[in-house]
């Protein structure tokens, strides 16, 4: 499935045997990313399946009772005025999660709706929304089996959570709506259920509200966006790194006494990456002989631990914010350990959301730097030496000009990308929900600006790659010439114009899968 970027293939999720606990305790990021991305199985604690059994039978006392109470026997939204008689409550909880399985537009991907189906799951197994335990098993249930609900780009206004995208969860959980299947095929819900041999859910008192009232789709999506930025982010310095090397720049600006002066942890981790993987570059020694006039290099090569580690400290709050995140109970009304049931607003997703659009505006400004970098490549007044566009035959080829252009291309969206969705609110159910977060669409749009910074990484790789290689004799340090042999191996070096697309696509691809920061790392060891 192509979608906002990325390419998934359906039903392709690597295997991972070790089984992740789901209970009351706070999951890890690195869990929700194995479920996720890599198939990895869950079980309900024995303490969340006690939990949930304490929390269900206060539920049960409370639609027992004429008191209204708001999800179990009233209606909802704006309708919570209305008391619902008992012997429409069934109907109730199925007509809520019908109406609200209202999205629209593109297939959200499978990594996304797991993720989003197992923070659900751990949110109803710490026993706070009132669930039977055998509804949550039966959710746990669709995620081993590899059943996938159909869910929409569009419906969520990040406040009441992720009601829309979560409802189609919900819906396929009941034996309705549409799903995709372990092997990728899309089926309806209630046949793939039958395959799995899983029994649809009769909602219960309370239990379509405690399924889709969470802020599980954006957390999901925060949590996939750092662990592809814990790559990303030292990718960055991989590039800056060869960029500095190939335009003749200097280390000296890297020096760990000289970035101990303004100590942000995310500056002097990528510093320290970038005097590691320069050390023993010849290409560097090369012009330390006098004979090099300048005094100091462009803002783009010498700033470039300064933004990488703005960029790097910008994640490390966003992981703070979603790791308590991961240790909430989101849901309203929540059952509380005293056996009061309240309302509450932590359904709200502003804290996800100011995060979200945080990232994008670092995303954006590593990729513009980024650019900056190649751009000083291609121009003959700035390069040092190097060919025009570092073509093969200047003007009979154009080299690396238009590759540049696509850079500039995706670094201009990535700027519009970066104004935030969470100032905006609409309000909504007749202005009883008249302020929302927009978390939601703060994900949706990181997960593009992601796959644009993933694209332009490469591009810089890619010219500056060249650039290294043009500077033969001179050879480029060890781990720099790990980075360029491992992409020799996928993309030829130098030489007349060739079809540049797909040797952009392989860099994409090197730079996605780690492969380009393995071939460093065995050189210099772990990297920051």
């Amino acid at each position: 499935m192509q979608h906002a970027g990325y390419t998934y293939l359906e039903g392709d999720i690597m295997h991972d045997k070790e089984v992740v606990d789901v209970g009351p305790a706070p999951l890890a990021p690195a869990d929700v990313v194995r479920v996720a991305r890599h198939g990895a199985p869950v079980r309900l604690t024995a303490d969340a399946v006690t939990a949930m059994a304490a929390a269900r039978a206060r539920v049960e006392e409370l639609a027992a009772s004429p008191v209204p109470a708001y999800g179990v026997s009233t209606g909802f939204g704006a309708l919570a005025t209305r008391h619902i008689d008992p012997d429409l409550r069934a109907q109730l909880q199925r007509s809520l999660v019908r109406s609200h399985a209202a999205g629209s537009g593109p297939q959200v991907e499978t990594e996304v709706v797991r993720a989003m189906m197992l923070l659900r799951l751990r949110t109803l197994a710490t026993g706070h929304t009132g669930v039977r335990p055998a509804t949550a098993e039966a959710l746990k249930d669709m995620l081993n089996a590899g059943i996938t609900p159909i869910v929409h780009e569009h419906g969520s206004l990040g406040c009441s959570g992720d009601l829309a995208p979560l409802s189609h969860v919900a819906l396929a959980l009941t034996g309705e709506g549409e799903v995709c299947d372990a092997d990728g095929e899309r089926v309806p819900a209630r046949e793939a259920l039958k395959r799995a041999g899983i029994e649809p859910v009769e909602l219960g008192p309370k239990e379509g509200l405690a399924l889709i009232n969470g802020t599980d789709g954006m957390l999901g999506m925060l949590i996939l966006a750092l662990d592809d930025l814990d790559r990303l982010l030292t990718t960055a310095d991989i590039a800056a790194a060869m960029s500095v090397e190939a335009l003749l720049g200097t280390d000296r600006a890297f020096a760990a006494d000289l970035i101990g002066l303004r100590p942000h942890p995310g500056q002097a981790a990528s510093a320290a990456n970038l005097r590691a993987l320069l050390r023993e570059s010849q290409i560097m020694a090369s012009h330390r002989d006098g004979s090099c006039t300048r005094v100091q290099d462009a803002y783009s090569l010498r700033c470039a631990p300064q933004v990488a580690g703005a960029a790097r400290d910008t994640a490390a709050h966003a992981r703070a914010v979603a790791e308590r995140e991961l240790a909430a109970a989101i849901d309203n009304p929540v059952v509380l350990a005293d056996g009061r049931v309240e309302s509450n607003g932590n359904f709200h997703g502003a804290p996800i959301g100011y995060v979200l659009d945080f990232l994008a505006i670092a995303v954006a400004d590593v990729a513009s730097i980024s650019e900056r970098r190649t751009d000083r490549f291609l121009d003959v007044a700035r390069n040092h030496g190097l060919p025009a566009f570092l073509a093969d035959d200047p003007g009979v080829d154009s080299g690396h000009m238009i590759a540049q252009y696509t850079q500039a291309a995706l670094v201009s969206e990535l700027k519009r990308l970066a104004v935030p969705a969470s100032v905006d609110s609409i309000p909504s159910s007749a202005m009883q929900e008249d302020h929302v977060s927009m978390g939601w669409s703060a994900a949706r749009k990181l997960r593009r600006a992601i796959d644009g910074l993933t694209r332009v990484l490469a591009v810089e790789i890619l010219t500056a790659a060249r650039g290294i290689d043009l500077r033969t004799p001179h050879r480029p340090a060890p781990a720099t010439g790990a980075v360029v042999a491992a992409l020799r191996r996928e993309v030829p070096g130098p030489g007349p114009d060739r079809y540049l697309a797909p040797e952009i696509e392989a860099a994409v691809r090197m730079v996605r899968d780690g492969s380009l920061i393995a071939a460093a790392e065995q050189v210099t060891g772990p990297l920051a």
